[in-house]
């Protein structure tokens, strides 16, 4: 398995001091202090969220739902949701790309990842393997953008994205849905109503604390793309007239 890789953060992180103490003996570790778990609670579903920086965190919450949601892969293997957050240029700034991806969200079912991937500085050889598993079909609104920002800036591959909108019109068969985004195709195929903040789309993704809207966000995001991936590409739960 190939060692940690790296993702560069907008600016470097502070070291550890020399001389902390270490933990009491005996005493059971808890998560780390750059990780916690949130409940995020989107049409009566509660979501259990991981926000960490931690690459050992993501290797684990990647365990946790290879062994653990196999149920949702279907016929054509697990489905995940997917999505990314960055800070976009301000308009003094030069350039189109100004920011590397600061934030990537992961999804199945009830349980999601937002992942610091600008304050962790690295990432752990699951999250490439896991990405780059032709088995494993990540679903989202505009992917290819997604997976075209994760090569460039992390080098991180994605070898099986589905991309919802052209799911949506062959599944439906509503070819206006190929450009449709994330809040129309809520309501079409969920019958759920969402909110898409501009200014929380704006915002500071490289912050050190992520905001609770901006974590609200992230995860609903990465949530409902699971949804709507999983009903279309399973069948379940379309929509009436689709049945």
């Amino acid at each position: 398995m190939a060692a940690a890789s790296y993702c560069t953060p907008p600016n470097p992180l502070p070291q550890p001091m020399e001389g902390r103490s270490k933990p009491r003996p005996n005493r059971r570790p808890g998560p780390p202090k750059d990780t916690y778990h949130t409940y995020v609670v989107m049409e009566g579903a509660e979501i259990r969220t991981t926000v960490t920086s931690s690459p050992d965190q993501v290797a684990n919450f990647i365990k946790e739902i290879t062994r653990g949601h196999r149920r949702h892969e279907g016929e054509g293997g697990l489905i995940v949701g997917i999505d990314t957050e960055w800070r976009e240029c301000g308009r003094n700034e030069r350039g189109g790309k100004c920011y590397k991806v600061a934030v990537l969200q992961l999804c199945v079912s009830h349980r999601c990842l937002v992942f610091k991937l600008s304050r962790a500085g690295k990432y752990p050889p699951e999250l490439a393997d896991f990405l780059a598993d032709p088995a494993v079909r990540f679903v989202g609104v505009g992917v290819d953008g997604d997976v075209k920002r994760l090569a460039e800036d992390c080098n991180l591959q994605v070898a099986n994205a589905v991309d919802l909108g052209k799911a949506a019109a062959t599944v439906l068969d509503q070819p206006e849905l190929r450009r449709a985004g994330l809040k129309s195709l809520a309501l079409t195929v969920m019958g759920a109503q969402m909110e898409k903040s501009k200014k929380i789309t704006m915002s500071n993704w490289h912050a050190q604390m992520l905001t609770r809207q901006q974590i609200n966000y992230a995860c609903i995001d990465a949530y409902v793309s699971f949804e709507i991936g999983r009903r279309l590409l399973t069948g379940e739960s379309l929509p009436a007239t689709q049945l």
